[in-house]
Order: C-alpha cells, then structure tokens, then sequence
C-alpha cells in the first residue's frame, strides 16, 4: 500500500469565529428538549434540541441541535473518583477558550429533563435527518488518521505506533501533520486527556476541526493517552507556547477563569492544570509517553 498523500493543509485562524452557532447562553438558558437517544456509549448521551425565548418550538421554527450527557446517566469510574464527567467537558471548553484556539465546541453546565447534565453544541449532520441546506462536517478521524502496511509515511503525515491489521500482518498508523491537530495533541497534554480516539476528531459545516468527550480529563497523574504522538519530543510552535503564556496568567489565582474551573474541578486538579501548563512552557516541548499508562486509547478509533 503506498504511502497516503497528505491533504491540503487549511490555514489555522488566529481568530476562530462561529458564524452562525449559539452563544452558551443560549445553550444555558434554552429550552431544552429530547429527541432521542444515542446508541453505543457508556454513558447516557441524548440527542436534543434548544430553543431561545424567541424561537418558535416545534415544526415551525429553528432549532439549535446539542448533545445532553446528564450527569445521574453516568457510569462511575474508579480511576476518575472526584467530581463528574459532565462538568471535566465544561472545564475543557473553558480551558480550550482561554488559549483562544476554539476546539472544543460551546458546552455548558445546566439543568436539564433528567437533571444536572453536560450540553454541548452539535457538531456534524443531524441524527434525525433535519439538515439545514448545505451543512456538512462530522466525523474526521477518515482525513486525519491513516494506515500504511508497506514503507514509511509520505510528507505530511506524523507515524503513530504499529498496529495489528489481521492476518498477522501489522500496518503503521499514521496522522496528518495539521495545525489544527497540533493545537488539540498541546490541548489533550494541557488538560491530561486520557481518551483521544479518532472518532472525537470532528469537522464543522465551515471545517473548523473540533474535538468532543473531554469526561476523562484533568486527573492529577499523567494519564495522557492519545493518537496524536505524531509530534512527541519535538519543540512547540511559537504560536502554542503563546497561547499557553496567556493560559497560564488566566489561572492565576481569584482570576475569572480559575474562579469557574473551581466550580467545575478539585482544587487538586486545579492545581496540577496549573503545573502542567507550566511544565510545557518550560519545556518547550511536546511532551513524551508516560511508562505508567498506556500511550495509546483501545479502540483507537
């Protein structure tokens, strides 16, 4: 199989906008609705609608999609004993929007049919069929994520690990060399991702890269595991160690941003997102696999 070819790099905006998608209030305060539920996860994920006070409900007017994990539908986790899945999502958005790289989409914390829950905006074609003209985006893990079973990857791409392909053969995966995927491999170090699979790789109507399911994050061990280790131990761009100066002064103490991250986390993990910022600052390095966690989330994708 020869090596894949590497797909035209769009260029990252220094300032992300979201032309046409809902400010967070709009997603606290709307009226909420379930449609459905989504199948294959462990935890409760419903598939909703918002409305604004102004909006019209039903058939005859807009309504915004979102995704609402609420919190009595998830499944405790040993290894993740404080606090909730839904509101690690939040402090992701939070902390995703203080490096001004937008990768995460809109999520807030509120009450909702079943409780307390996470709501995020939905990203990608809807579920239920009811697309607006034009809409596109959704799954990218196909454009961003590869496998090569013969040789070495061609320029553009970032070599992962070896993975068994069947048949006793073994095939090499491989990302793509994208900005955008540099900046989510600096976020997933920044707020300890332990889960980045392939499949929460997703692209929006307008191409802005996303990534979604943040519930297993800011843990106080290095339990970063990940696809993106393409740029492991290589120096940090100029842009990103920019963008985590700013972070970094955002969390100082009493600031707004640790005021809202102290609602949503431990002051442990507070604390320990803190250093790690730090750390990278210093290092000024894309950090490498710990020994004490596996590198790598199964499935991968």
């Amino acid at each position: 199989m020869p090596a894949p070819e590497r797909i035209p790099p769009r260029p990252v905006r220094q300032e992300a906008d979201h032309d046409g998608s809902p400010p967070a209030e709009l997603l606290a305060d709307g009226e909420l609705t379930v449609r459905g539920r989504l199948g294959g996860a462990s935890n409760t994920v419903l598939y909703c609608t918002v409305a604004g006070a102004g909006a019209e409900g039903g058939d005859g007017g807009r309504e915004v999609p979102c995704v609402y994990k609420p919190v009595r539908g998830e499944r405790p986790l040993w290894d993740f004993p404080d606090g909730c899945l839904a509101r690690r999502e939040v402090a992701a958005y939070e902390v995703s929007e203080a490096l001004g790289w937008r990768l995460v989409p809109p999520t807030v914390l509120r009450d909702g049919p079943y409780g307390e829950g996470m709501c995020q905006l939905w990203i990608g074609p809807r579920p239920d069929g009811t697309e607006e003209p034009g809409a596109d985006g959704g799954p990218a893990a196909a454009e961003l994520l590869a496998l090569v079973e013969e040789g070495e990857p061609g320029p553009g791409w970032k070599p992962v690990v070896p993975v068994g392909v069947g048949g006793g053969r073994t095939a090499l995966l491989v990302h793509a060399d994208d900005p955008r995927l540099r900046r989510l491999a600096v976020l997933d170090a920044v707020i300890n991702n332990a889960d980045r699979k392939g499949g929460h790789l997703l692209t929006a109507p307008d191409g802005e890269l996303y990534g979604i399911d943040h519930g297993v994050t800011f843990h106080t061990d290095d339990k970063l595991r990940t696809l993106l280790w393409g740029w492991a131990g290589e120096p940090l761009p100029e842009e990103a160690l920019e963008a985590l100066r700013g972070l970094s002064a955002a969390l100082a103490d009493g600031g707004p941003l640790a005021t809202r991250l102290a609602g949503l986390i431990t002051s442990a993990e507070l604390d320990a997102l803190r250093k790690r910022t730090d750390a990278l600052i210093a290092a000024g390095r894309h950090p490498l696999p710990g020994g004490d966690w596996p590198a790598i989330p199964w499935p991968p994708v």
